[in-house]
């Protein structure tokens, strides 16, 4: 049975906000996987990720954080399904950091023959274990008669075996003497041609430990040649005219070369043994030696370069020189050997060839361009390569759709600029690419400056009022202490004002997070206080109707879901002391202690999140009413325990709303721009569930809202993920 994948994240409190760097690592992971080394993302976790079936990142353009929670109500079904979401800081340049371009890195020398600008497209593995070579081998050094081929393993690989039906007529050396690690190690290669009988050998190098060449001998072919192959065996009709050399003849100077205990070393050698008709017993063969993943290898011209430092097979040349070839193979083996495999491992030999790969896709390029277009004396710009580039030399194609600035000549690019255009190609091309990234937009109008600007305000000053509660009235000689302080058991309070304009006194109190004022609000309306009954209500405004709507959705907002917030922590208990009390509770998993960004105190509240939703139900029984060094607690269901906790405290230290004396406000109706808008963001919510829907099972999907950076100021992005129908997320 195929395994899900899923993904686990710890974005709680603190630790929500990621930077590109990280965004880029998640992204090279999930589409490159442990198959090309790339590692983990340091910030969160793919499990089983060879079994994604394709990675999709929707990006909705010139859009921020604050449009989300603008919009909460509207984006019914971002905020039910995805339940990983980060806060993303804002880049000038969205495209390039999301692809990797242009992030400069030194230039890195990580191995004999070959300097790699960049080692940052598929990156050197930390964790060595990971590596083909050290899973094959292990970590320690160990004599050649390790890397010899088993029985087994000569069979797996089309060697011939004596005894073998298939081996009828075969020459088998007699080097039957016990192997050591100390036995003598030859190198051996062909060159064939393609005759009437199939692949016939027409020559044959043997060199020796030393690399001295004992053998290199024109062979002349039984069978009539159909086909010399010269580009890549060097032979010409002209070379075999005069030759009188047979395969007999080899075969028996071999037999006679070879000591006893001989270990015979090629890369690929089953293909020289077949075409020589020979049996040997104790073999290395170099393309299975350098490990690689699912049965990929090496080639003989790129190790020699990458752990040698030697160029062979030159295409100046007329084809490969055997004896060049038997000797590259014998060096690598000696290398291999007298290094050890952890050595050989660290070399990143998939980087390397990665790396190689790219350069010679640049160059193609570069030469397909115009001769107008290049810039002269430009000096080589070292940055990190787009890892759409990687994935192409991997074999994946990416799609892209959506903006006409995404083509990077690799990828397919719709020019379309609707959204509903964009969705139906979508629908049939995603599913059917690995790698795929979708841009949707609300359109120029709607990315302005000025119109952000009041997007913003009226995000703020909603906060502001959902933040604020109004209690009253009460004596006019009542202790305004009294009152802070029954008021401050809900959570910090960022302002407290006493409104004497009224018949009776009331007062403003202003909270730093939702959960407080609500449980003001739900605690306090019909309490005593200070001496007397009080009413507690939020401000009555136009923009304040659907309140109670909104803080049921925020309770069931799946990133809500298990963690509760707690109030009435006093100020001289430490993270230490509240961890020891909330151990008792069941299935708790993590707890965060807000802190005030500026002094780095607590904030006399803090959140529980627990390892399911009942846990988190139980809890809350528990916690109301319990005592905790003398302090009563009060606590209730989550509304901001993520990302949404910091964006909310920034939001709320820079507004420069004064609060008003009266419970109501006359305000604007909602323009014709405004009502056009909610309703380019439903639609847009419901095309995201559309594709979302189209996708296979165990697909990663990441939305983006990529955040605003300008001279005119900032807004962070935000970003929301999840594996299509991973067990820990709900669906839709």
């Amino acid at each position: 049975q195929k395994k899900s994948s899923h993904l686990s994240a710890a974005l709680f409190g603190e630790d929500c906000e990621i930077s590109y760097d990280q965004l880029y690592e998640l992204l090279k992971y999930a589409a490159l996987g442990k198959e090309h080394n790339a590692e983990q993302p340091s910030w969160c976790r793919i499990y089983h990720q060879s079994h994604l079936a394709g990675v999709v990142v929707i990006v909705l353009h010139e859009m921020s954080q604050l449009h989300f929670y603008k919009f909460y109500l509207q984006f019914k079904h971002l905020r039910r399904v995805f339940r990983h979401r980060f806060t993303l800081t804002p880049s000038t340049n969205f495209l390039a950091s999301l692809y990797g371009q242009g992030a400069n890195t030194k230039p890195q020398n990580t191995a004999q023959g070959v300097t790699s600008p960049s080692s940052e497209c598929v990156p050197i593995s930390s964790d060595l274990q990971c590596d083909p070579i050290i899973q094959k081998y292990g970590e320690k050094k160990r004599g050649l008669t390790s890397y010899t081929l088993t029985l087994e393993e000569q069979k797996k690989n089309d060697y011939p075996i004596k005894g073998s039906p298939g081996c009828k007529g075969y020459i088998y050396t007699e080097c039957d003497q016990q192997r050591t690690d100390s036995s003598p190690l030859f190198g051996l290669d062909c060159e064939m041609c393609l005759t009437a009988k199939g692949n016939e050998v027409t020559r044959v190098s043997l060199v020796d430990a030393q690399g001295q060449c004992l053998l290199n001998e024109l062979v002349k072919p039984e069978c009539t040649v159909v086909n010399y192959r010269t580009r890549f065996s060097g032979i010409t009709k002209k070379m075999l005219l005069p030759v009188k050399t047979r395969l007999s003849d080899i075969q028996n100077r071999l037999k006679k070369m070879l000591p006893n205990d001989a270990v015979l070393v090629g890369h690929s050698l089953n293909s020289d043994l077949q075409a020589l008709e020979m049996i040997h017993p104790s073999v290395i063969d170099t393309s299975l030696l350098f490990a690689r993943n699912e049965g990929r290898r090496f080639k003989l011209k790129f190790l020699a370069k990458a752990v040698l430092g030697k160029e062979i097979q030159c295409e100046q040349k007329l084809g490969h020189d055997p004896a060049e070839d038997a000797r590259a193979a014998l060096e690598l083996a000696q290398f291999f050997i007298e290094q050890g495999p952890a050595k050989v491992a660290k070399l990143n030999l998939e980087t390397l060839l990665t790396t190689e790969k790219l350069a010679e896709l640049s160059q193609n390029k570069a030469a397909l361009q115009p001769q107008g277009c290049k810039v002269q004396n430009q000096p080589p710009r070292l940055s990190k390569p787009c890892f759409l580039d990687c994935l192409q030399v991997t074999g994946q194609t990416p799609l892209l759709l959506g903006r006409q600035e995404l083509d990077s000549g690799l990828c397919q690019n719709n020019l379309n600029t609707s959204n509903k255009q964009i969705l139906q190609r979508a629908l049939e091309d995603v599913p059917l690419s690995t790698f795929s990234i979708v841009h949707f937009s609300l359109g120029p109008e709607y990315s302005a400056s000025h119109h952000l600007a009041g997007l913003c305000e009226k995000v703020r000053s909603k906060l502001t009022d959902m933040l604020t509660i109004y209690a009253g009235p009460f004596e006019g000689s009542f202790c305004l202490k009294s009152v802070k302080k029954e008021f401050g058991k809900c959570g910090p309070i960022q302002a407290l004002t006493v409104i004497t304009e009224t018949y009776q006194p009331y007062v403003c109190v202003q909270y730093e997070v939702l959960e407080a004022a609500q449980l003001a609000v739900e605690n306090l309306n019909g309490a005593e206080v200070a001496g007397s009954c009080i009413k507690v209500q939020r401000p009555v405004t136009a923009t304040m109707l659907d309140c109670d709507v909104l803080i049921k959705e925020l309770e069931l907002d799946i990133e809500n879901e298990g963690v509760i917030y707690v109030a009435g922590l006093k100020q001289s208990l430490t993270e230490a002391d509240m961890q020891e009390e909330f151990s008792q509770l069941k299935d708790l998993e993590t707890l965060f202690l807000p802190k005030d960004l500026q002094s780095g105190k607590h904030r006399t509240c803090c959140f529980l999140k627990f390892q399911t939703p009942q846990s988190a139900t139980d809890a809350l029984e528990v916690i109301n009413g319990w005592t905790m060094k003398g302090s009563k607690l009060r606590s209730r269901n989550a509304l901001a325990s993520g990302h949404l906790w910091r964006w909310i405290w920034q939001m709320n230290r820079s507004s420069g709303k004064q609060e008003g004396n009266t419970l109501c406000e006359k305000t604007e109706p909602l323009s014709d721009a405004d009502q056009d808008l909610r309703k380019k963001v439903k639609k847009l919510d419901h095309r995201i569930k559309k594709l979302y829907r189209s996708l296979q099972t165990n697909t990663l999907c990441i939305v983006l809202f990529p955040g605003t950076k300008s001279m005119s100021g900032s807004q962070s992005g935000l970003g929301l993920m999840g594996i299509k129908d991973d067990r820990r997320t709900s669906a839709c």
